[in-house]
């Protein structure tokens, strides 16, 4: 299968079924919401379900999205006229605003906002129906050799159910109206894609994310804002030990409360959220009072107001692995190598030695505002 999808197909599955068209069912999109009705499909078929609707298939969708797009601000489809395009976006924002469900809800409860807010979701759930679950099957129909109007909804449904006939297609469409309309997945295309659930959903992935980084230029670490993280992913031990060595031979003064941090009472936490840079870079991180985390979250800092308070401690870092009198924590430092200093920029330039004050603060600057203007421009809010 070409579009970088290999699966290992028998000869039976080969024989009967239109594995090229299959491979086409991503080609071409206009949205994103083109990928999430495919991924869809495949786990309602992975979770035994043989028959459902636009409007179940569609819930799935809302559900596969939300982290996505609440948690790491990625837009499906860009902007238009100043409002996200993909109305799969715009339902998850509208969800969202309705219930004030948290980013990190499980799908049981967002299920169960959707069914209470349906009527608010239908404009967005109807405009997910006019063409994707037809166009999804284009690859089957020009395989076939035959025109398609794509205009007259019933004639393409007829068309599908007389194509699937002799070339069974991974589901038929149904002649009820709206979003109770019938979806039906064939028995053959069932057996397939619950054996290569895995490889199918890794392929629908790496095409997403190729969609979404083109619509999403400035997001860093796109690839892992797909869905929730593990946070074991998270690497601040060392970074936490450096800063404990300092604090035990210089008071640090907390960026937003302005008064000394005190040990065992902070968190290392990121200046730009973690949720965007999706990194434990050293030049990033503070010491920050522990009872102020769960308020910042994931927004950013008033850059004017506390960014010159930050760079103040990173300076003070800086001096101090700098400085050949504290061999232990420069030793401390180098222990963040590995794990926390990545960084092309941070590791030729800012923790080089001899950076005058200005030139630190300088260097600092011009690296992170960048960082955390995309931010801003994705929709972070500020703290």
């Amino acid at each position: 299968m070409n579009n970088e999808l290999s699966l290992n197909i028998d000869g039976i599955y080969y024989n009967n079924l239109d594995v090229e068209g299959f491979s086409q069912m991503l080609k071409d999109p206009s949205y994103c919401y083109k990928f999430y009705w495919l991924e869809a499909i495949v786990k309602l078929i992975s979770r035994d379900i043989v028959q459902t609707s636009f409007n179940d298939i569609i819930d799935e969708m809302i559900c596969n999205a939300w982290y996505t797009v609440l948690e790491f601000h990625v837009h499906l489809s860009g902007f238009l006229l100043g409002e996200p395009r993909d109305a799969l976006e715009l339902a998850v924002i509208k969800l969202q605003e309705l219930s004030e469900l948290r980013s990190d809800a499980d799908a049981v409860i967002i299920r169960n906002q959707i069914r209470k807010y349906d009527n608010e979701l239908r404009e967005y759930k109807n405009r997910l129906t006019r063409n994707v679950p037809y166009r999804a099957l284009s690859g089957f129909f020009d395989n076939a050799k035959q025109n398609v109007d794509w205009g007259r909804t019933g004639a393409l449904i007829k068309y599908a159910q007389l194509l699937n006939e002799s070339t069974p297609l991974p589901y038929v469409i149904g002649d009820t109206a709206g979003l109770k309309r019938e979806v039906t997945f064939s028995s053959e295309w069932i057996k397939l894609i619950k054996d290569n659930t895995v490889s199918i959903l890794g392929w629908i992935q790496f095409e997403k994310v190729k969609w979404l980084q083109s619509n999403n230029p400035e997001v860093p670490s796109l690839v892992y804002k797909l869905a929730p993280m593990d946070e074991k992913m998270r690497k601040l031990n060392h970074v936490r030990d450096l800063w404990e060595l300092i604090l035990e031979q210089q008071p640090i003064i907390d960026v937003f409360k302005g008064t000394p941090i005190e040990k065992g009472k902070y968190d290392i936490d990121h200046f730009i959220p973690w949720s965007f840079v999706m990194n434990d870079e050293l030049w990033n991180l503070m010491p920050m009072d522990s009872s102020l985390n769960s308020a910042k979250s994931n927004k950013l800092p008033d850059w004017n107001r506390f960014f010159g308070k930050f760079a103040y401690n990173q300076f003070i870092l800086y001096g101090m692995i700098n400085n050949d009198s504290n061999p232990h924590i420069r030793s401390s430092f180098e222990k963040c190598y590995k794990d926390n200093l990545h960084s092309i920029w941070a590791n030729q330039e800012l923790y080089r030695r001899g950076n005058s004050k200005t030139e630190f603060y300088n260097i600092l600057e011009k690296n992170m505002q960048p960082v955390y203007d995309s931010a801003r421009r994705q929709g972070y809010l500020v703290w």
